[in-house]
């Protein structure tokens, strides 16, 4: 759809002016008109006709701000009111214009006869494929708000944990960066000033002395060639990771360490477990339920493993029985999907289960937080004090012999 550049003014006077999307210019007048206010100007962007224009510049939103989104029009509708009326309340309260330019095209299409996942799935993002897909079933069972509401639980579990990631990875690569920092300032700045006169006396410096001279020398007379080569090495990863076999080596190579290895796993078992039980309770079919889940998954290798289970569970195979083969599930995963499948409450089960694995991710992370920090801790104490011998040892011999 065509995007519109416009100007209005509302009635306490204030003038508004942004984009929207709209089938025509008399439709775009309608949606401003809609929102009480009236339209000074109004143009087509770049005389977008086919609508390949507004694609490129339809505004997106927050995970979080998604799940507000959702969560306000479930509430809408588990009051009574019509989807187009929850549409219209929902877009009153809007707080950002990005979010009323959305709820414009959504309201428009809509409008026209358009189911809402239909609706969702023309604008793109944000609306992904699970989202969609949660609307589709929403509208296909007909308990449109109770499947609103459980989509919304589910972008809010998403968005806590993705928090919970950040939260516990911020500090140590803070202080990672500070030490290096330090490190390069140290070595590039502060010895070659301290070591000159030690140097003008023309004698023998101690090896850890050399080692840094000379990492000093090289930094200072090669820096650019250093900044190249990061920027290859950058550039390089980016292309090694495009090609397929290549991301699924590493991803399978990640999840085998220690302890990163760990937490990354229970991060997407958790997520798995949670966005499977969701699509499955709110009526989506097992197959099309796993193509989801696969997509959320952040993890190649994992990615992979549900290929291979949806191709079995095409077969007529259970869903337990491959996933165990796969070998990166674990063993609590299999046993739940198994007794789900058997006694037919596979969704229960899994839902169930997801507050056990959003446990277990808590005491990962509790562990990765409690791990890393010593880790760089001890690495720092390493450097500063070989830095420390660099510096002091010469000072000391030159002392002796002059003593």
């Amino acid at each position: 759809m065509p995007t519109f550049r416009y100007q209005s003014i509302g009635a306490d006077g204030a003038v508004t002016a942004g984009t929207l999307f709209a089938a025509d210019r008399a439709g775009a007048v309608r949606s401003i008109a809609q929102r009480g206010e009236t339209a000074l100007t109004m143009s087509m962007v770049d005389g977008d006709t086919d609508g390949a224009a507004a694609i490129k510049r339809r505004p997106t939103i927050s995970r979080s701000e998604l799940a507000d989104f959702i969560r306000e029009l479930a509430t809408a509708i588990e009051a009574g009111l019509p989807l187009m009326s929850a549409l219209r309340t929902v877009h009153k309260q809007a707080g950002t214009p990005k979010l009323r330019a959305i709820l414009d095209y959504i309201i428009d299409r809509v409008e026209a006869g358009i189911p809402l996942f239909q609706a969702a799935k023309e604008y793109g993002p944000p609306f992904d494929d699970m989202t969609v897909g949660m609307m589709r079933a929403a509208d296909a069972s007909g308990r449109t708000s109770e499947v609103l509401h459980q989509l919304a639980d589910l972008l809010e579990r998403s968005v806590e944990l993705r928090r919970e990631v950040v939260g516990a990875v911020i500090y140590p690569a803070m202080v990672a960066g500070l030490i290096s920092v330090s490190v390069v300032i140290m070595i590039v700045f502060v010895l070659p000033r301290i070591m000159q006169p030690i140097l003008a006396s023309g004698r023998p410096m101690p090896l850890p002395t050399e080692i840094l001279l000379a990492m000093s020398n090289f930094i200072a007379s090669w820096w650019y060639l250093i900044g190249a080569t990061f920027v290859m090495v950058w550039y390089g990863s980016k292309a090694w990771h495009a090609n397929p076999d290549n991301r699924l080596r590493f991803d399978t190579a990640v999840l085998r360490l220690p302890v990163v290895g760990r937490l990354l796993r229970d991060i997407a078992v958790a997520r798995f477990t949670r966005t499977l039980g969701t699509l499955v309770s709110a009526g989506i079919p097992i197959l099309s339920a796993l193509r989801i889940v696969r997509d959320t998954l952040g993890n190649h290798a994992l990615m992979n493993a549900i290929d291979h289970v949806t191709e079995k569970v095409t077969t007529g195979q259970s869903l337990a029985d491959p996933l165990e083969r796969s070998g990166l599930f674990p063993p609590l995963l299999v046993q739940i999907v198994n007794i789900g499948e058997r006694s037919g409450r596979l969704e229960q089960m899994l839902m169930h289960a997801a507050g056990s694995f959003d446990r277990q991710v808590n005491n990962s992370l509790k562990l990765f937080t409690r791990i890393l920090p010593t880790v760089l801790l001890v690495v720092m104490a390493v450097v500063a004090v070989f830095v420390l011998a660099a510096i002091l040892l010469p000072i000391l011999e030159l002392q002796q012999s002059v003593g």
